[in-house]
């Protein structure tokens, strides 16, 4: 017999389908299609994740987040990475006060645009891994430290970057650890026909995509601790444990793909992007549990970014979701495998 679902929890569900889908229509407002891209986003924003976006220039990333901001109410911060950056033009840096009073002189924090709420992180590959490596701790602990002082960050806290991926020289590739510190990776790729046909629509005349707020960081906050309690029974955890298993080379679950082209799998953070990102896929369809399918869809941009080809990998052009689709072809859920 099927257990009971919880009044409150059944009606927190229909009000976060409600907020995500209002949030998808004020975006919608300004970015013509991209679909997937900005059910990722905010996938990412729903699971107190980190999106990385990735796509030529003129795409709309930086539009996406912009709007994404006005949509919510919450502080907005854009930080453009360029070399020269320094981790304190970013995190903040202490100063000299003076009291007028007494005279009294005293280091004072100064904090820096990344104390802000929403952080667009636009083409964080042309900073230094020296700048870059200030973010990691922002974004995986939400707090940074400068000097003896230790400070959190206002939540939610979200952070989109964008990246290139023409135009590498004079770019610096984020380092493994900080790749694996997004939530998702979401390749951004060109409008079609229909699409560009409404962007022209709405940029060469006298269009203003008029974004009003829908949701406020409490609400946010809720949502993220609702996504946490829903189920995923046994035999699905297994499943999404397997599917990250299979990016290990030479491990017991791993498909020809993996050992012929793969360097190095996913870490655990791989498993649990895939689990809460399909546990917001079982809501949007308004389910209390997940399902394989679930896990399956968010597949690609979970692992994409956190799996390492080899040499013979880059130089057949395989991509890394040519891998992963094998994987999830060839790897069978709990009820085809075989004991």
């Amino acid at each position: 017999m099927a257990s009971k679902i919880d009044p409150r929890v059944e009606k927190a569900t229909r009000e976060f389908r409600t907020k995500f889908q209002r949030l998808r229509e004020e975006i919608g407002k300004a970015i013509v299609g991209h679909d997937e891209i900005v059910e990722g986003v905010l996938t990412c924003l729903f699971v107190s994740g980190h999106a990385l976006l990735e796509g030529v220039p003129g795409l709309g990333k930086t539009y996406l987040i912009i709007s994404l901001s006005k949509a919510v109410n919450l502080d907005y911060s854009r930080i453009q990475f360029t070399p020269d950056l320094m981790p304190a033009d970013i995190i903040g840096t202490n100063i000299i006060t003076e009291d007028p009073v007494s005279g009294k002189r005293e280091f004072q924090f100064r904090s820096g645009p990344l104390f802000a709420q929403i952080i667009l992180a636009d083409e964080i590959n042309r900073a230094t891994p020296k700048t870059q490596s200030a973010m990691l701790e922002a974004m995986q602990e939400h707090s940074v430290t400068v000097g003896d002082q230790h400070f959190k960050m206002k939540e939610p806290f979200f952070v989109m970057a964008t990246q290139n991926p023409i135009e590498q020289e004079g770019t610096y590739p984020l380092p493994e650890a900080q790749l694996d510190r997004f939530f998702y990776k979401l390749i951004v790729e060109y409008s079609d026909r229909e699409e560009l046909k409404t962007i022209l629509d709405r940029t060469t005349t006298g269009y203003q995509s008029d974004i009003q707020p829908v949701i406020t960081g409490e609400e946010i906050l809720g949502a993220q601790n609702l996504v946490r309690r829903l189920v995923v029974a046994p035999h699905v955890q297994d499943y999404i444990i397997r599917l990250a298993l299979a990016t290990h080379p030479d491990g017991p679950f791993a498909v020809e793909a993996t050992n012929r082209y793969i360097r190095w799998g996913g870490s655990p953070r791989a498993a649990q992007a895939i689990t809460l990102g399909a546990k917001v896929q079982a809501m949007l369809d308004g389910r209390y549990n997940v399902s394989f399918s679930d896990a399956q869809k968010v597949y690609l941009p979970a692992l994409r970014h956190r799996v390492l080809l080899n040499f013979e990998g880059e130089a057949e052009g395989i991509s890394t979701d040519d891998v992963l689709r094998e994987i999830l072809e060839k790897t069978p859920t709990m009820a085809e495998a075989v004991a």
